[in-house]
């Protein structure tokens, strides 16, 4: 009977021993889990370092773009206000040829004797304005007897029309009207035949 408690006791020892054994294993095994737990922190760690430094990087880099183009519109800005007063020299340097002219006519009315001179002289410089202005693509509206449009007329008034033909046309012109390049500088000041 001994013989079998000892044997007993022995396959308990056995089953105790092999309980031991596993215990032992599963602690290892989840000390090597926490272990590499610990070894996944940081590596979760320099990745999320990693991504801070980047978002940083583009954080600069917006900051330099955005001065970039913030310097480049006020030197367009700058560039365009200068080319502005370059072209109106340009125009005024052009037209004073025109001023001298217009300086000598008055200077010959008050001299002159001879008034188709004058006359004469008078045409000729408005004859040079207007081949100056036509250079520059200004063109004047057709208005005299034509159909009133309000794209290129501003009606002043209207008047009976003096023959039947001009009833909704224009029939006089108060102030003359100019395109600029096929753009509307001024618009004719035009009276209506009704």
């Amino acid at each position: 009977m001994a013989n079998k408690e000892n044997i007993k006791d022995t396959t308990g020892n056995k089953e105790a021993k092999e309980k031991k054994v596993d215990g032992q294993k599963q602690k290892s095994a989840s000390s090597r889990q926490k272990s590499s737990r610990t070894k996944k922190k940081p590596d979760e760690s320099t990745k999320l370092k990693a991504l801070e430094q980047e978002l940083q990087e583009q954080k600069e880099k917006y900051l330099r773009l955005s001065a970039d183009f913030d310097n480049y519109r006020k030197r367009t800005m700058k560039e365009k206000i200068d080319w502005n007063k370059q072209a109106g020299a340009d125009i005024f340097a052009r037209i004073l040829p025109v001023l001298d002219n217009l300086e000598r006519a008055m200077k010959a009315v008050e001299e002159a004797k001879d008034l188709e001179a004058v006359k004469e002289g008078m045409h000729l410089i408005y004859n040079m304005f207007n081949e100056y202005l036509g250079q520059q693509g200004v063109k004047e509206i057709e208005a005299m007897h034509q159909e009133f449009d309000t794209d290129v007329h501003d009606a002043v008034t209207k008047i009976p029309a003096p023959d039947k033909k001009l009833k909704g046309k224009i029939v006089d012109v108060i102030e003359r009207g100019y395109f600029l390049n096929d753009k509307v500088l001024r618009y004719a000041k035009v009276v209506i035949g009704e």
